[in-house]
């Protein structure tokens, strides 16, 4: 029976007699043994050790370091921070110092003395928990992972609160919600608060994949599975292991893929695409979508077995029309951080462009909140954005539907007319609008009248 509360060690070594002996050398450890480049792969996901020891002569090249340079590689890309300590002869200095140059944290020239190799694993393995504890300290210092949500309102109260609680856990999580409206960032804040933060995240859209492709993306495949495939691949779901994976657009992904995905989530395992072999996977998933997945359960186009396995959290992310007091929060931090990247200063919206940021209807959501202030930026040409540098100037026609803002395109249209007939003689603007000088200098002012900087030289006429 295995002991779960020792340290996971991983000892890569084809030698039999070898193997018996550094057993019971690593009494403060839990073993595990690796003959093959793929079994290794295999035990590391699997079991995650902070430390390797690899001897570099394995099969089916045990005369050469070639296959056991190859499972180096093959260590430090899947996990990096793994302290691996090669094994060579006497006579393999040369190619010990190149496995340090590839990654490897150290090396050990046969014949083996147990002890000693204990004590340099030892060594290893309180590195890499120092090293561990230092990127967990830096990713607290690095500040709340959900600083990059912004709102005020009371529906991403209650979001980021379900991302607090649900954060820390391995739950499969369904994040819905309009496109744009924000639901990879939801994604990577879970991932931020979870233990696998120091993981990857990778994440795979559905829909910005064609179908045909999505397989292979996903699962990966090995050499000859299909006309083209030149070389094995690891899928996008390998690559996620340790680490959180989030699969966005589900719904748009077709319903022959969905029962594999399916085996998947039940059997934590994949299979490449062209191989029987199955590859254990440790990875949290979480998925999101635009789409009602309950109707398109009823249309026949996506599994209802898929759709409870992925949704035991549901956080659902509301659109940026029903987020009361978010849109000006929102507009104003996007004005500063584009305004920032393009060493320009301003001083805010116009009236106008916070009454119609505010009325508008953000069928985009919030990226298209982000691309319209973004654009502001570069084409506004005064140090207030107007609604015209927004791009939402009268866009559907007619007057707003908004009591203030009807008000104040009412207010505008006839001042300008004003203007225009007295050809900006002040005075008599003003004695044809009823009201005095200063008054309409004013209301100029609210109103961002492009007139605004005729008025100096049309006092009196």
């Amino acid at each position: 029976m295995t002991d779960n509360s020792l340290k996971p060690l991983l000892v890569i070594e084809d030698n039999p007699g070898l193997q018996k002996q550094l057993k019971w050398a690593f009494d403060g450890y839990q073993v595990h043994f690796a003959e093959t480049r793929a079994a290794a792969l295999d035990q590391l996901r699997q079991h995650k050790p902070h430390v390797v020891t690899l001897d570099l002569g394995l099969p089916p090249d045990t005369a050469n370091a070639s296959e056991g340079l190859a499972v180096l590689e093959g260590i430090l890309q899947e996990a990096p921070y793994t302290k691996i300590i090669v094994v060579t002869g006497n006579d393999d200095r040369q190619v010990a110092l190149k496995a340090i140059e590839l990654g490897a944290y150290d090396f050990y020239q046969k014949p083996i003395d147990p002890e000693v190799l204990a004590l340099i694993v030892d060594r290893a393995s309180s590195l890499y928990d120092l090293e561990a504890e230092n990127r967990r300290l830096n990713a607290d210092r690095s500040g709340n992972v959900l600083d990059g949500i912004i709102y005020s309102s009371r529906g991403m109260l209650g979001v980021c609160r379900m991302i607090e609680k649900v954060g820390p856990t391995d739950a499969a999580t369904l994040i819905t919600g309009e496109s744009g409206t924000g639901k990879e960032l939801v994604a990577r804040a879970l991932h931020g608060l979870s233990e696998r933060r120091a993981g990857p995240f990778v994440a795979v859209n559905c829909a910005a994949i064609p179908d045909t492709l999505l397989e292979s993306e996903l699962f990966g495949y090995e050499k000859g599975a299909f006309t083209g495939a030149v070389r094995q691949n690891q899928g996008k779901i390998e690559h996620a292991s340790g680490g959180s994976f989030f699969l966005d657009e589900i719904g748009d992904m077709p319903l022959s893929l969905q029962a594999k995905l399916l085996r998947f989530l039940q059997e934590h395992t994949i299979e490449r695409l062209g191989s029987h072999r199955s590859i254990p996977i440790d990875v949290r998933v979480i998925c999101a979508t635009h789409h009602d997945l309950r109707e398109l359960i009823s249309e026949g186009t996506f599994r209802e077995d898929l759709f409870y396995r992925v949704s035991e959290i549901v956080i659902n992310i509301p659109p940026l029309r029903e987020r009361e007091g978010d849109r000006l929060l929102l507009a104003r931090t996007f004005l500063e951080k584009y305004s920032a990247e393009s060493k320009r200063t301003f001083r805010g919206f116009s009236d106008q462009a916070c009454a119609r940021l505010e009325s508008y209807e953000w069928p985009g959501n919030v990226r298209e909140m982000e691309n319209r202030v973004k654009r502001a930026v570069v084409m506004a040409e005064g140090m207030t954005v107007t609604a015209q540098d927004l791009g939402l100037e009268d866009e559907h026609g007619g007057l707003s539907l908004n009591l203030r803002e009807a008000r104040e395109q009412a207010e505008r249209k006839v001042i300008q007319q004003a203007l225009d007939v007295s050809n900006y003689n002040m005075s008599h603007a003003a004695e044809a609008l009823g009201v005095s000088r200063p008054s309409l200098y004013n209301l100029m002012k609210k109103l961002g009248l492009s007139g605004a900087g005729n008025v100096a030289g049309n006092g009196q006429g």
